[in-house]
């Protein structure tokens, strides 16, 4: 049985229903219209509106529980619980109620963020967790930008808790969800190199897969048109990644003046990609 909400706890609850249900209105009004895709953005500060007049009535009259949240009731759509843990237990119809749902979700996580009663380590690591649970589901549901503020308040949560992996997560999927949003086909084309070469920075080892499939590009072009033997070719490909040979080398090698290009793209190709990849890494490791 689930256990009873007190009197504050049921107002702010229907408070907050009230409102999710008005801003989910308005998001029905968009989608009926096919606005939705070019002004959620715009949406997004109607939400922020919501939750301040909710926070302006969350005054609470003592301290909670060690280790609940104070909306738990309304996160069921984002947990593992049961109908039956919840006090808003019942079966969502259709694609509609399930996103109110979330969104009702949403504006209680952000009370409950934002609000007077400091988390602790606990409830902290709790409600990032819903925030990340939430954050999936509004991306199923065509909301990348609300995702990605869920996603965002989720990586605030766990850094406050110094689990420095999941925030890294959660900001990978913030950037993933921003790009699934309408953005300028420069910005698009941007991001999109910028996830295959490393997902946005928070997967720096990725660079090393293309460093590897750079080395066997350069390798087998220098192989095909220098005049010299293959090994040759492959020790100048390999080393010429990392430490360019001089122009003295080059002429005693006798390469010629294609196999000289080569080796000096290589070498700004190296220079770039390395750079890169440790400046990435350090960051990951010494959290800059």
């Amino acid at each position: 049985m689930p256990e009873e909400l007190s009197d504050f706890v049921q107002g702010l609850t229907t408070a907050i229903t009230r409102r999710a249900d008005t801003y989910a209105e308005t998001l029905d009004r968009s989608d009926s219209g096919n606005t939705l895709s070019t002004d959620e953005e715009e949406l997004l500060k109607k939400f922020e509106q919501h939750a301040a007049a909710v926070l302006d009535r969350y005054v609470p009259p003592g301290h909670r529980r060690r280790d609940s949240l104070v909306f738990a009731h309304l996160y069921y759509t984002t947990t593992d619980l049961t109908p039956e843990d919840s006090t808003l237990a019942g079966s969502l119809p259709d694609d509609d109620d399930r996103r109110r749902g979330l969104l009702t979700a949403l504006l209680a996580a952000e009370v409950e963020a934002r609000g007077p009663l400091r988390l602790t380590r606990a409830q902290s690591v709790r409600l990032a967790e819903t925030y990340q649970c939430l954050g999936s589901k509004l991306l199923s549901h065509k909301l990348p930008l609300h995702a990605a503020l869920a996603f965002e308040r989720a990586a605030g949560l766990y850094l406050q808790v110094e689990n420095h992996f999941a925030r890294d997560q959660c900001l990978l999927a913030q950037a993933r969800a921003r790009h699934r949003s309408p953005r300028p086909l420069r910005i698009k084309a941007l991001e999109t190199i910028s996830e295959v070469l490393c997902g946005y920075g928070y997967q720096p080892y990725r660079l090393l897969g293309w460093v590897a499939l750079q080395l066997v590009v350069f390798s087998l072009a220098l192989t095909l048109i220098s005049t010299g033997s293959v090994l040759d070719s492959l020790y100048l490909a390999l080393t010429g990644f990392i430490s360019p040979p001089g122009l003295d080398d080059l002429q005693a090698l006798r390469l010629s003046g294609s196999a000289r290009i080569l080796l000096v793209a290589e070498g700004y190709f190296g220079v770039l990609s390395l750079s890169v990849f440790f400046a990435l890494l350090v960051r990951r490791w010494f959290r800059l």
